[in-house]
């Protein structure tokens, strides 16, 4: 099938982009802003108002416009039909174990939804718990996040409705597989926590507007629910008096004698805070603030013993592991557990009364186990040059799980005796694809400012560098988030296409710690795009592609990245895939309160530095009339709340309006999706179909 997705794509005749029907009219207004004495035209700012009928008028006219088109170009329905078949194998995730149950999530290949089992035993027959996929015809009712209680008798879980990040959480028996009559609304981004005798909830909610929908303009604040209450009887337990932008979130410890609570004031500001419990799970006595300097970042990952296992950047810009005795004084008796190295710590747990770290080495990952006095005791050995997530089992528990994928290598589970060492593997997808004839390559290539940046190159082993061959550069670089190898059906379709794929490790994420981190921030974000652009460069010079076949995408952020690159050299790239991106850089923290708490790593037009800054790349207000810009699909989705539409919508009208070349630029909106999370199978192949099909085209892939 890749050869005949390979032929297709060679055959496919040079359709000349001046196809592309007339715009749909997008008025511009008289309107201007003034920031700090500079005045700047917004013409679009009326695309704000979503929910209005002439935006969703404006809308359908775009979808209008694109979808016909891409519906159009001759090798989508092969691409869609490859997309299909690479997608339908069995998926597991990593298994959560409570009261001696084991709680997973399964997919059996081209299920929209994943569907959640449970089993009392790990070669016992698993019963389904929760099939999602029943909630809605289309599929895009979602399973949000689930937390099993203590004992294993109940099952907290939220869903999501059409792609939105509110949630609202059900409680569920695991014997009956009845729900109770709980829900909990107003809710978003964190889970629930249980109390250790499985009867309460603690949990962290934005306040009630008056049409009865969450007022995410507000702080969010802390409740306990008692199971079968109503959740108006829910009583407040804590809610931040003495600063507008700290978000509290709710843990109890592992015994269930503290609510630990963890407040969030942007990417790698925190403070913790912490209450003694009563025999009742009740808080009693005062709130203890333990960490309340918001100077680094801090995530208390177990406790036990009246000692709290806290993962910082505190002294350490790679992060440590420290152990903090349980007192108003702790912080400053703490102790490391896992010294901060050379190479950063992305995350760490307790297991069985060990601690587990997972480290980042030129952006793989490797993971080591040690006693909780800090002393090493083995490696967990790792099949490749990949990433690894999970090792999130309770603290007195013998065997953890772990996730292990590359670009190559789809997501394995496998178990681990912590005490022992012994890795077994417990769930091996296999795919209808030979991934022997690609190989992984890791560069490292220099910046602007001379920075040596890592970067992964995936295609076949039989490429010749001669600059023929399309490529997709992928980038984040932002919120401290890693880009380790990761396997995705689209990339390995793209590369049945003849496609080379590759990853920029910008800074902006957390590959080196937290100096890199830094390095990718607020007045320092132009290096980011810095660095994705020096990525370009370098791969055109050294001959994996040439600028008429490169393509570029991000998401979110990345969105963000793939705008200002684009804006900023749009002579650089053959085509560009900007999607739910943060276009609009002086107005972002205008959509919610959620959105402002990206200002650590974006900053705020309020700011007169950070203002001009942001002015200079900000993708909406670099588009320049009668540049030609490379052909351009942006994508996003008409319920993404958490980076709403809007900033899609201004971008295509501005990128529309100045056009000055037949280069296409379209812009496709999905209904009843959001940021991405929780999208139906069916959808993302579609999504998918659409986005490469595109690059068919565009990059004359003949």
């Amino acid at each position: 099938m890749s050869r005949t997705v390979v032929a297709l794509c060679l055959l496919l005749p040079t359709i000349a982009a001046a196809e592309v029907a007339a715009y749909p009219a997008s008025k511009r207004i008289e309107h201007v802003d003034t920031y700090h004495g500079v005045r700047v035209a917004d013409p679009y700012r009326w695309l704000e108002n979503i929910g209005t009928t002439e935006v969703a008028d404006w809308v359908t006219a775009q979808n209008k416009l694109s979808q016909p088109y891409l519906e159009a170009i001759p090798a989508r329905e092969k691409i869609k039909q490859r997309l299909t078949e690479l997608w339908n194998y069995e998926r597991y995730d990593v298994p959560k174990k409570r009261g001696g149950r084991y709680f997973f999530l399964r997919n059996d290949g081209l299920q929209n939804q994943s569907v959640l089992y449970v089993t009392d035993s790990l070669v016992g027959e698993p019963r389904v718990l929760l099939d999602p996929n029943k909630f809605s015809g289309d599929a895009t009712v979602a399973l949000g996040e689930f937390v099993p209680s203590p004992d294993g008798k109940l099952l907290a879980y939220s869903l999501s409705d059409g792609g939105t990040d509110w949630r609202t959480w059900y409680v569920r028996e695991v014997d009956s597989g009845k729900d109770r009559p709980d829900a909990l609304s107003f809710m978003k981004f964190r889970e629930v926590a249980w109390t250790k005798d499985s009867k309460y909830l603690y949990y962290s909610r934005y306040p009630q507007r008056e049409d009865g929908k969450g007022d995410d303009s507000k702080q969010q604040s802390i409740y306990l629910h008692k199971l079968g209450d109503n959740q108006q009887a829910d009583r407040s337990i804590f809610r931040v008096t003495d600063h507008p932008t700290r978000y509290p979130y709710p843990q109890v410890s592992d015994d269930g004698r503290y609510l630990i609570i963890t407040l969030y004031d942007g990417s790698q500001k925190m403070g913790i805070y912490y209450q003694k419990l009563d025999a009742n799970s009740q808080p009693q006595g005062p709130v203890v603030r333990l960490f309340d300097g918001f100077d680094a970042d801090y995530e208390v990952v177990a406790a036990m013993d009246d000692v709290f296992y806290v993962l910082t950047t505190r002294g350490a810009p790679n992060s440590r592991l420290v152990a903090v005795p349980a007192q108003p004084d702790g912080a400053a008796k703490m102790r490391d557990v896992l010294a901060e190295k050379s190479t950063a710590l992305l995350a760490a747990s307790v297991v069985g009364k060990r601690a587990i770290g997972q480290y980042v080495r030129d952006a793989y990952s490797v993971v080591s186990v040690s006693d909780l006095q800090g002393k090493p005791l083995y490696d967990v050995p790792l099949p490749g040059y990949g990433q690894v997530s999970g090792f999130e089992t309770d603290v007195d528990d013998a065997e953890t799980f772990f996730l292990y994928s590359d670009f190559l290598t789809p997501a394995s589970v496998s178990r681990l005796d912590v005490g022992t060492g012994k890795v077994e593997a417990f769930r091996t997808p296999k795919i209808a694809a030979q991934t022997s004839q690609y190989v992984t390559e890791q560069v490292f290539y220099k910046s602007k400012d001379g920075t040596r940046v890592p970067m992964f190159i995936t295609h076949r082993r039989d490429l010749k560098k001669d600059g023929t061959a399309p490529l997709m550069l992928y980038g984040y670089g932002g919120f401290n988030i890693s880009q380790q190898p990761g396997f995705s059906v689209p990339a390995l379709v793209w590369l049945e296409m003849g496609g080379v794929y590759a990853v920029a490790n910008l800074r902006g994420g957390s590959e080196y710690g937290e100096a890199w981190h830094e390095a990718g921030t607020r007045l320092q974000k132009q290096n980011v795009f810095d660095d994705f652009i020096a990525a370009a460069e370098w791969l055109i010079a050294g001959k994996y592609t040439s600028t008429p076949k490169l393509a570029i995408r991000g998401r979110s952020n990345g969105g963000l990245l793939v705008g200002a690159a684009m804006t900023q050299r749009p002579d650089l790239f053959g085509a560009a895939l900007p999607g739910v991106g943060v276009l609009d850089m002086l107005r972002y923290h205008t959509a919610s309160a959620n959105a402002r708490q990206w200002s650590t790593d974006y900053g705020l037009s309020e700011n007169a530095d950070e203002f001009k800054a942001q002015y200079a790349y900000s993708p909406v207000h670099n588009v320049k009339a009668g540049q030609c810009y490379p052909p351009t699909l942006i994508t996003t989705a008409d319920r993404d709340d958490r980076v709403v539409p809007w900033h899609s919508y201004k971008f295509a009208a501005e990128l529309q309006h100045a056009q000055g070349c037949k280069n296409p630029v379209l812009l496709r909106v999905e209904t009843r999706a959001g940021h991405g999370a929780g999208k139906p199978v069916w959808m993302q192949i579609e999504d998918w179909a659409d986005q490469w099909a595109f690059l068919t085209r565009t990059l004359g892939m003949q």
